[in-house]
């Protein structure tokens, strides 16, 4: 077999505009961007002004030269195609497509020309394909009023209450030549068990002559086909078990499959992937994992800038903030292989939404067939990662048709309920029965019951940020909540690259919720003052931010065995806007990713309805003395409590707080610290809007350290939410803690990563410097 990439070369142009040179893979803007030709889609209010950008058919050209190779056959291998694509080689149509969720091969040799050669792909307009469809079988009701539900493309390109619109056309994964001869390995699924079975389905292009091999561990099986298919079984002795992190270990297996000349190379995990319905309750190997997860939407609007390095990046900020799943939401992708292999590696559990979000979508032809290819496409393509352990059929439709007004709406027209509850069941049974299938997020488990009850299923709560204070979470006693959020505005740095406004108000940020500044606000309650500045917004509002995400999990987490599972929506973003994001659209980490490091940490202390409850999601024992103060604001202990305590590994143990820490003298005047074997955690008995702080007093001083600067405070008063900024002095600076409140007499350092000078006394003063009771600020 030979693999020709074809990504030099390429042109992009449209009817009344001269060509420029184009990436491959890539996109329509990003080609325009690099010419020149637009300003960035990200900055300002650029996104509307760009959006005959998505209105527009667009063709790209390359031409290469060919000789024979010696192979029988030669087929043009498109990986993805962004979406309403024909092909033409030499002339000559070969294919046209419609989906930006599948891949394509077309057979090419016949019309390949030694020497020069031309390639043209011409795509038309999304929105074009999108109405007409629309207009075929009838509006459908959704979240926006856009036409995604008519196209099978991303979704989120068409704008979401965090993303903008920005509708793309491109060849955005890789495009070649493959040339073969004899049998081609067209698929290789294999599916592997705790035990060290592999079952490894294996479909042909063409009969082959010889026999197909499989090589795992060590061990080899062989078995020669009858006709294009079958399956190659083989047991690799007493395997080492895959594990989530946090509860074991992540060995990877080789496994190699080779028929003739042609080679397929994998890695597999052994491991047992279980889910309790009724409880909602996801088992590996038998081990009940209660979820610590974050939402994942696309990294990017224009995916083929999302390299592998990034995705490493945003790996290693969820799983430094205990995060051990990423959901793949619904209105996003089928993700890179990249994406899926470093889950493995890393232990994170992947939760895969079908491609539906949002919206009733119609399953008549040619919708349906697109449907069904790209399920079994994708549905294949990762039976071998250990880290997918769950398919789920859509996000939010099954609650839309439910509660949203959709039915009456509909009038009896399709709306997915066959793709959720027919089509896609079978698809996982049939190719991948070694993982679950759910048929959407919220669902309790049958058609006929709500699909958001609390008592059983998966749950949203979106209440709160939309109506409610954030409080409204102890109302809840759920078995999985899949998603719930607060937003918060991003890092200053990257507001400050985004708008061009000078100075900064709140609405240079983009916001694209719908009332969303004034959520914003409303969201503070009584729990924070009301800014008047742009920085006191700035901060006030991430801060309660990371406290209302905060206060759910902790919530959640005590209430483990019976719930077993939070996905915070959301980890990451696209591009720069207030959103629901612990990480922003630059990458820089929200006062929510240190928050969330604290909630989602192995330990955890809460207080919670008089009780503290001691969460162990460890394998082992939590034992000890704990430590129990009321404190005055000045640091004098009014009352002291020890208790001995065993926590269990794997639970929650609830410990009533005695009389004496449990009810304050003077609510405005006092707090409660616990702490064991270095958890701990700081209450208030009041909203901070209530509490008598004191000027913050503290002296400050900084070193130079290798890669950046130690800022150490020393409190000399009680010091509340103390946060250090210090992308405010450098855009490329970051800080290793947050949200640190100190009692008279502790101190804190914080680490400043830094590549370039920055100012020492900046780096200890507002608006770098902040906490909620300071008093200076110049």
């Amino acid at each position: 077999m030979k693999y020709r990439p074809l990504h030099s070369g390429w042109t992009l142009s449209s009817e009344g505009r001269g060509e420029i040179p184009a990436s491959v893979p890539g996109c329509v803007h990003t080609d325009l961007l690099a010419a020149g030709a637009i300003e960035d889609p990200y900055l300002d209010d650029n996104e509307h002004r760009l959006a005959w950008i998505g209105r527009t058919d667009w063709t790209y050209r390359t031409s290469f030269t060919w000789e024979p190779d010696g192979h029988e056959h030669t087929d043009l291998v498109c990986e993805g195609l962004d979406t309403v694509a024909a092909v033409t080689l030499n002339g000559v149509l070969i294919g046209e497509t419609a989906n930006q969720h599948r891949s394509y091969r077309f057979p090419v040799r016949h019309l390949l020309r030694e020497g020069a050669n031309e390639l043209v792909v011409r795509f038309a307009s999304a929105y074009g394909y999108a109405q007409a469809r629309r207009a075929e079988l009838g509006e459908r009701p959704g979240a926006y009023d856009e036409p995604y539900p008519f196209i099978r493309k991303m979704a989120c390109n068409f704008g979401w209450d965090w993303g903008p619109t920005l509708v793309t056309a491109g060849i955005w994964r890789p495009i070649g030549l493959e040339s073969w001869s004899g049998a081609r390995l067209a698929e290789v699924r294999p599916l592997a068990s705790a035990d060290g079975h592999v079952r490894v389905h294996v479909r042909l292009d063409r009969p082959a002559a010889e026999p197909v091999v499989v090589t795992v561990g060590g061990v080899t099986a062989e078995r020669r086909l009858d006709g294009q298919e079958g399956v190659v079984e083989l047991r690799v002795p007493d395997p080492e078990p895959w594990w989530p992190r946090g509860h074991g270990a992540q060995p990877l297996y080789d496994l190699a499959v080779r028929v003739g000349e042609q080679e397929w190379r994998g890695r597999i995990g052994f491991r047992d992937v279980e889910l309790d319905r009724d409880a909602f309750k996801i088992i590996i190997n038998g081990v009940p994992v209660f979820v610590r997860g974050v939402n994942w939407i696309p990294d990017d609007c224009f995916p083929s800038r999302v390299t592998r390095e990034r995705l490493a990046e945003r790996f290693a900020q969820a799983t430094a903030a205990g995060v051990n799943l990423l959901r793949v939401w619904g209105g996003g992708l089928y993700e890179s292989e990249d994406f899926y292999s470093l889950a493995d590696e890393l232990g994170l559990l992947v939760w895969q939404d079908f491609p539906f979000a949002c919206a009733a979508y119609p399953e008549e032809e040619p919708l349906r067939s697109e449907v069904e290819a790209e399920a079994r496409q994708h549905v294949a393509r990762l039976a071998a990662h250990p880290s997918l352990v769950l398919w789920c059929g859509n996000n939010e439709n099954l609650e839309g048709h439910a509660d949203w007004g959709w039915q009456d709406k509909l009038a009896g027209r399709t709306w997915g309920a066959g793709y959720y509850h027919d089509l896609l069941p079978s698809i996982v049974a049939e190719l991948d029965p070694t993982r679950p299938y759910w048929p959407g997020s919220p669902y309790s488990g049958a058609p006929d019951l709500p699909p958001n009850d609390p008592a059983r299923g998966t749950i949203h709560i979106w209440d709160v940020w939309n109506r409610e204070d954030y409080l409204r979470y102890a109302a809840y006693r759920p078995r999985f909540v899949a998603e719930f959020g607060f937003q918060g505005p991003p890092a200053y740095a990257t507001l400050r690259r985004a708008s061009s406004d000078h100075p900064l108000t709140p609405g240079s940020s983009h916001q694209k919720a719908v009332d969303g500044q004034d959520k914003l606000l409303r969201g503070l309650g009584d729990h924070l003052p009301r800014p008047e500045t742009f920085d006191d917004w700035h901060y006030l509002t991430q801060l309660n931010q990371a406290r209302a995400m905060a206060f759910g999990i902790e919530r959640f987490r005590a209430l483990m065995p019976h719930c077993m599972g939070t996905i915070v929506w959301q980890l990451n973003d696209c591009w720069p806007v207030t959103s629901w994001s612990a990480v922003d659209g630059d990458g820089r980490r929200k006062p929510l990713w240190y928050a969330l490091r604290r909630a989602y940490a192995d330990r955890l202390i809460t207080i919670q309805d008089g009780e503290a409850a001691l969460v162990n999601d460890t394998g082992e024992p939590w034992t000890g003395e704990l430590r129990l103060e009321r404190r005055s604001l000045d640091g004098r202990p009014l009352a002291k409590e020890v208790v001995a305590v065993h926590a269990a590994p794997r639970s929650v143990l609830k410990v009533a707080l005695p009389p004496s820490v449990a009810t304050p003298d003077d609510p405005a005047r006092e707090l409660l610290t616990a702490r064991l074997d270095g958890t701990g955690t700081v209450r208030c008995y009041a909203e901070d809007t209530a509490v008598a702080y004191p000027p913050a007093a503290y002296d400050a001083h900084v070193e130079r350290v290798p890669g950046g600067y130690r800022v150490t405070v020393n409190a000399a008063s009680v010091l509340r939410e103390l946060a250090l900024f210090p992308d405010r002095l450098d855009p490329d600076a970051s800080v290793d803690d947050q949200l640190v409140t100190l009692l008279p007499g502790e101190s804190a350092v914080f680490e400043v990563r830094t590549g370039r000078e920055l100012d020492p006394a900046a780096l200890t003063r507002f608006p770098v410097l902040r906490c909620l009771n300071e008093e200076v600020r110049t």
